[in-house]
């Protein structure tokens, strides 16, 4: 993506950023900083981004824990590259390394048990299902095309440090076989919380949090995280995600 023109300049006000991002291609949607909310990390020295798109997440989790360096990982060409340019557009080249490559291959680039937190907004659709996107980027995004649910936990598993921990966002439909390959992983679930669109609308994505290490956990189900109290209107808490009042 090397014109100017091919692409737009969108703020995230309060994390001061600046991200450039396709007008063709994926664009990030309010996903990644749902996740970043949920994750929480402040004291957090080594994170890891497993399919970072644009490098929005790992460019939020820095502005977050300002101590930490974050690895962040994107098989796509084109995203990578754009993440890079964000990466030193923001200032961050010191603190935000953006790695071209499959999450099948962290273990070439990552020492086992490195890092304190792994975050993933993995693709929500399993490969061959549902309408698929004719543009690359969008569909690498949106579908999973080498690695699976179970590829993006079991790299999770072998980057995070014991009782370190894993925060992932995905599909609802996925649910059932995230609990299925996290009890197979020996990864102990920790928190749930569905995230709805409407206060009446079913959920539209999950986000969770494992650890691995230990093998079982009481599971803490949070309250519903609604994203608009009517069609016009964020609820308080987005509101408060998205600007910080």
């Amino acid at each position: 993506m090397d014109q100017q023109s091919d692409v737009t300049r969108d703020e995230l006000k309060r994390f001061g950023l600046t991200l450039l991002q396709p007008k063709q291609g994926y664009r990030f949607s309010l996903d990644p900083l749902l996740l970043c909310d949920f994750a929480n990390a402040s004291q957090e020295t080594s994170i890891v981004d497993l399919g970072t798109g644009c490098g929005v997440m790992a460019l939020v989790l820095a502005r977050m824990a300002a101590a930490a360096h974050i690895t962040a990982f994107e098989q796509d060409d084109a995203a990578a590259s754009l993440a890079r340019q964000n990466v030193g557009l923001n200032g961050l080249a010191e603190r935000v390394t953006v790695l071209h490559d499959d999450v099948l291959q962290v273990r070439r680039h990552l020492p086992v048990s490195s890092c304190d937190l792994v975050v993933s907004n993995p693709p929500y659709r399993k490969q061959g299902r549902g309408r698929l996107n004719p543009h690359p980027g969008k569909l690498a995004a949106r579908h999973e095309t080498t690695a699976g649910l179970a590829d993006f936990l079991a790299a999770a598993k072998y980057l995070v440090k014991p009782s370190g921990r894993i925060c992932m966002v995905h599909h609802p439909d996925r649910l059932a076989e995230l609990m299925v390959e996290a009890a197979a992983q020996k990864l102990a679930i920790l928190r749930l919380r569905m995230v709805h669109g409407l206060p009446a609308a079913p959920a539209k994505v999950f986000l969770v949090e494992l650890t691995k290490g230990r093998t079982s956990a009481n599971l803490q189900i949070l309250p519903p995280l609604l994203v608009r109290s009517d069609t016009e209107h964020y609820t308080d808490e987005v509101t408060k995600i998205l600007l910080g009042t």
